[in-house]
């Protein structure tokens, strides 16, 4: 189907056991956010990004039929909600991994019977999402997979395999130390196990580094979109390029190859021509903290409408995701692979693990590289491992000389006037 076609998912809404009527209140409001936030807001956007521009303003329509599809083909869908469980393992056997929904509080009902009122927004929505009938991923979904990155998220599995199939995955919380790799590896090969009991399928060590080089392309793209937002003249806002990684993770990632590599080459040539998104002067903001799921576009939005850019994002939506890649794939076994994989993982510094000082040379590096004039340390209400972190990251960032500013907030809007002030007063300390 082309970009200009339409069709009438209904039939199909219907037939996955969707809530239409909540559904239908979800999608008349989402077009309205999101011309608002980034058409109506935006001036001199990069051609090559009306294709998540499409992307968004059809979230349950395409995806959701060629999923459909391949289901109906034999194919298993896994949904998931951690950039922990490794979509090359996934691909490999043949599965489809999407990312499941949980980015507003719209869903919130239908979860909060079943979780303390101090939940992190993002667990209420996206078991709201699920739980609701709301999320046509969910409904997709023939098995999801949870991680143990979190205590909210521990309790969250044992709600949520009332409703679908979960199986849950062993994140170590003290990476550095020896048994944590070999435990990785194990939850690894027992993840394997789970597919391949699933799929009916064998892993081979052909397909799995076939996955790993796939993947691994789709990352080193979205690396450099990231890379291009380090130019004087930042071609791409930093709602584009949120935007870029959100859709990542549902999307097909040949396709996804296919339009980064559109958009790269256009990034490029604007950079040579000189063609930024805002004037020159306005100040560089580098965004840390919870990861934003679609439509959580909230904080970028205020900073971006204040003659400033976003121009990196240390999360699991920006520069977690692909920044630790894999030097070289000389493996030829699946165990030697599974190695690779499992260091992969361990090098990505979430606020799950303790201690946690890579995720403060992180930041400082990355705000060096970005040439950032300052930090917003940005965490969802109640999220415990983000909140703590980002008290001390607070003080080392200003020992370092970089300025910053703590934000906690949820998926509301209530705070909005209150954030545009502190974000104003900011930006004109910088």
């Amino acid at each position: 189907m082309t970009q200009t076609e339409k069709s009438d998912w209904y039939p199909m809404w219907k037939e996955l056991g969707i809530d239409i009527e909540k559904h239908d209140q979800l999608l008349a409001v989402l077009p309205e956010v999101f011309k608002e936030i980034y058409i109506d807001s935006q001036k001199n956007r990069p051609e090559a990004i009306g294709f998540w521009d499409f992307v968004v303003g059809d979230i349950h329509g395409i995806r959701i039929s060629e999923i459909k599809k391949a289901k109906e083909e034999g194919k298993k869908i896994i949904g998931t909600f951690c950039l922990y469980v490794p979509d090359e393992i996934l691909f490999a056997l043949d599965c489809i991994g999407i990312g499941l929904c949980g980015g507003t509080n719209f869903s919130n009902y239908a979860s909060e019977s079943l979780l303390p009122t101090n939940t992190c927004a993002l667990i209420k929505s996206a078991l709201g999402f699920g739980i609701g009938n709301i999320c046509p991923y969910f409904a997709m979904a023939d098995l999801l997979i949870g991680e143990t990155t979190c205590d909210g998220k521990k309790k969250a599995w044992e709600v949520l395999k009332e409703y679908k199939p979960v199986y849950v995955m062993e994140t170590p919380q003290c990476k550095t130390r020896l048994q944590a790799r070999t435990l990785f590896i194990q939850e690894l090969k027992d993840l394997i196990a789970k597919l391949e009991y699933l799929t009916g399928k064998k892993l081979t060590a052909e397909a799995l580094k076939s996955s790993m080089e796939n993947i691994s392309k789709k990352r080193a793209l979205i690396s450099k979109v990231y890379e291009s937002r380090k130019a004087d003249s930042v071609p791409i806002s930093g709602k584009d390029s949120l935007l870029v990684s959100q859709v990542a993770f549902y999307d097909d990632p040949d396709r996804q190859i296919e339009m980064l590599g559109k958009l790269v080459d256009e990034l490029d040539q604007r950079i040579k021509q000189g063609i930024g998104v805002v004037e020159k002067g306005a100040k560089r903001i580098l965004v840390s903290g919870t990861p934003m799921a679609i439509p959580n576009w909230k904080i970028h939005h205020i900073v971006e409408t204040k003659n400033a850019v976003i121009v990196a994002e240390e999360t699991c939506t920006g520069t977690r995701y692909f920044e630790s890649q894999y030097e070289e794939l000389k493996g030829e076994t699946i165990d030697e692979l599974l190695e690779i994989i499992a260091d992969r993982y361990l090098g990505i510094n979430c606020a799950c693990f303790t201690p946690n000082d890579g995720r403060k040379e992180d930041i400082i590096r990355l705000a060096k590289e970005y040439k950032a004039d300052g930090v917003i340390l940005y965490t969802l209400n109640f999220c415990q491992p983000y909140e703590a972190e980002a008290i001390s990251l607070d003080k080392e960032l200003k020992k370092a000389g970089i300025p910053t500013l703590l934000i906690t907030t949820d998926y509301s809007s209530e705070d909005n006037e209150q954030l545009n002030t502190r974000i104003e007063a900011f930006l004109e300390m910088l």
